[in-house]
């Protein structure tokens, strides 16, 4: 794997102050990158920079929800040679209760904010030729649950987003892809149980014959779809699902 080619490119992630986005910063920093990282809780965020190896790394608190935040986090960021899209929220509410601010507060983190922030650094520049733009999508695209209406569909969107920027880009050599990991060991999926029945999410976890992933499961084919490695792979969705 060439990930050599990893060392001194300047990469931005999002949701970093835990779960995949914070694993990814540890993986990336010991690679060699040069971070930019973006939360929304400081103590948090600021736990995951004093983590990592090397100089010259960024953190940037803020809610990218907010097209303000999104305008202060590309000022401040350095000419991309990568993007990993990690903030996101899940949703777990059936069909027939969803009201208009359910949608909203779903779509608007999960689509919105990478689609505006993806859109605001190429206006600016600010994403360099051959660099790799990455989505965090789900497995649950491709196997429904219930009550994932909302949560599924802006990761869907997301992925039809993505191959339109694949497209778009690829003049520029710059790639787009999505991983899709199925359940993953994190804070998130830890809060789901308080909205899906144990039984639920047995299943789910069962559903996965090599079994529940790390972290660092994602954050190694991250580094993958940052590196050279991946140079001609574009317009993708590798699903992670065990």
């Amino acid at each position: 794997m060439d990930f050599n080619s990893l060392q001194n490119k300047k990469i931005l992630i999002t949701g970093a102050s835990s779960g995949i986005g914070r694993e990814t910063a540890y993986l990336l920093s010991g690679l060699g990158c040069r971070l930019v990282i973006n939360g929304t809780n400081e103590p948090r965020l600021s736990s995951t920079f004093e983590s990592l190896h090397g100089e010259g790394h960024i953190q940037f608190t803020g809610d990218l929800t907010d097209e303000i935040i999104i305008t202060k986090l590309v000022g401040i960021s350095p000419a991309l040679d990568g993007i990993v899209h990690c903030a996101g929220i899940t949703s777990h509410l059936p069909t027939q209760f969803v009201k208009t601010q359910n949608i909203y507060s779903v779509f608007d983190l999960n689509y919105k904010a990478p689609v505006l922030l993806t859109s605001m650094l190429l206006k600016k520049k600010k994403i360099n030729k051959g660099a790799s733009i990455l989505f965090i999508s789900s497995v649950a695209t491709q196997n429904p649950y219930f009550g994932g209406s909302l949560y599924i569909s802006s990761k869907s969107a997301l992925e039809g987003y993505s191959k339109t920027l694949a497209l778009e880009l690829a003049g520029k050599g710059i790639r787009s892809n999505c991983i899709s990991p199925g359940y993953v060991k994190t804070s998130m999926t830890a809060a789901a149980r308080e909205t899906i029945s144990d039984e639920s999410m047995d299943r789910i976890e069962n559903d996965q014959m090599l079994g529940a992933g790390e972290p660092i499961d994602v954050a190694k084919t991250i580094a993958y779809f940052l590196s050279d490695a991946s140079k001609w792979v574009t317009g993708t969705n590798l699903i992670l699902g065990g």
